[in-house]
């Protein structure tokens, strides 16, 4: 089988980019190890930025987001039982974010991938991408029991963390930045309609809680756990009577119950792999970095980089040029430690750390009082929350 662009997983980042190469018409062809029904049931993210929505509707795929996505002009931070709402568009000239799951994203974009675009392959799982350093690329996969090769021109891993891709790039070439976080999320979906309007952001002594929401009739919604903790181990009401104490405000809000339908533990990672690209090879989203949840990042990180290489390569078809594709890892590189700063601002800002002292404790009380008492410090959080213009490096 031979191809221009070899896209190795069908998230949303592996199934974007082949959109985005089909609207350019360049071909391409995903390979995914899982089958469809795993796809678009695999619950990641459901924040999307300003920039993210942009893209979507450009490439034709963000007639349902518009449809049926939640619009979401701000959100509120909680601490000490008091309330403060970050008015997103007033801080940032207009921006805003959307709620809507990394599962209809990859719904909606499997069906145009599948109506409209190049080969789609489910099941298909890479064993290797060899030749990485010429001109000839290779994908070796197994697919419908029996090995294949993929020859390409150019290869994007968008396979995740355990994926092959970052693999094939030797260990002398790379450098690896990671930490690790004592403790993880305990998130559950629940068949009621979300408490608040938008999602809250509560710092509370017991520890972290996030308010969320899937559709105007499911709530996701998350604890701060010690890591290693075993998602079963917590009933449901223990997991409702743990939300109700975090979320306690001064005032009459109160949190609605109904039936959870799924429960699961995220741990927290911090990790970038420098750099992005090895000859024809070039990672993308979680094969190349991870942020903890906290930021919202990861599902659009993940966007601005193979946004960066789509308009890499066509520069290179139209001009010959191959500027951009060389500056690919740089670019992307400064978007991700931004994303990966904020990310560690918010995490480090609302979770209580084991052994925190009383005085990291009116520290991080002090920080959330001048996001609350300084436009400034507001801005900042606004402006990184719903992202900054693609153009950007």
């Amino acid at each position: 089988m031979r191809t221009t662009v070899g896209i190795i997983g069908a998230g949303p980042a592996g199934l974007l980019l082949a959109r985005l190469l089909h609207n350019a018409g360049i071909d391409a062809v995903v390979l995914e190890s899982h089958d469809r029904a795993y796809v678009e049931r695999r619950q990641r993210a459901g924040i999307l930025e300003q920039g993210t929505v942009d893209v979507l509707r450009a490439a034709g795929a963000g007639r349902r987001m518009d449809r049926e996505g939640l619009r979401h002009d701000g959100i509120e931070l909680r601490f000490d039982r008091r309330r403060h709402r970050v008015d997103f568009p007033g801080l940032t000239g207009g921006r805003s974010v959307m709620v809507y799951a990394q599962t209809e994203v990859c719904k909606d974009l499997i069906a145009l991938q599948l109506e409209e675009g190049g080969p789609l392959l489910f099941e298909a799982e890479a064993l290797a991408v060899e030749d990485a350093d010429t001109h000839a690329p290779r994908v070796r996969f197994r697919h419908q029991g029996r090995e294949d090769v993929l020859e390409c021109s150019w290869v994007v891993g968008c396979d995740g963390f355990w994926g092959v891709s970052r693999r094939a790039i030797p260990a002398g070439l790379g450098q690896v930045f990671e930490r690790t976080y004592p403790f993880g999320w305990l998130g559950i979906l629940a068949d009621v309609a979300p408490s608040h309007d938008e999602l809250v952001y509560a710092r509370h002594d017991r520890g972290f809680a996030l308010l969320s929401m899937r559709s105007p009739s499911v709530s996701r919604l998350y604890l701060q756990v010690p890591d290693g903790t075993d998602a079963g181990a917590w009933g449901d009401e223990e997991i409702w009577d743990e939300l109700e104490r975090r979320f306690e405000t001064a005032d009459d809000w109160r949190l609605e119950r109904g039936p959870i339908t799924q429960k699961s533990v995220t741990p927290m990672r911090s990790f970038v792999h420098e750099p992005m690209r090895h000859g024809r090879l070039f990672l993308a989203g979680d094969a190349a970095h991870i942020v903890p949840p906290t930021g919202a990042k990861g599902l659009n990180l993940a966007v601005g980089d193979v946004v960066t290489f789509a308009r890499a390569l066509v520069h290179l078809e139209q001009t010959g040029s191959p500027e951009l594709l060389d500056s690919y890892s740089e670019t992307c590189l400064r978007r991700i430690w931004q994303a990966e700063r904020f990310s560690y601002d918010m995490t480090t800002l609302l979770h209580r750390l084991p052994g925190t002292t009383p005085f990291e404790d009116r520290l991080q009380l002090a920080r959330l009082e001048r996001i609350t008492g300084s436009r400034a410090a507001e801005t900042d959080l606004a402006e990184a929350y719903t992202g900054f213009p693609l153009d950007r490096g």
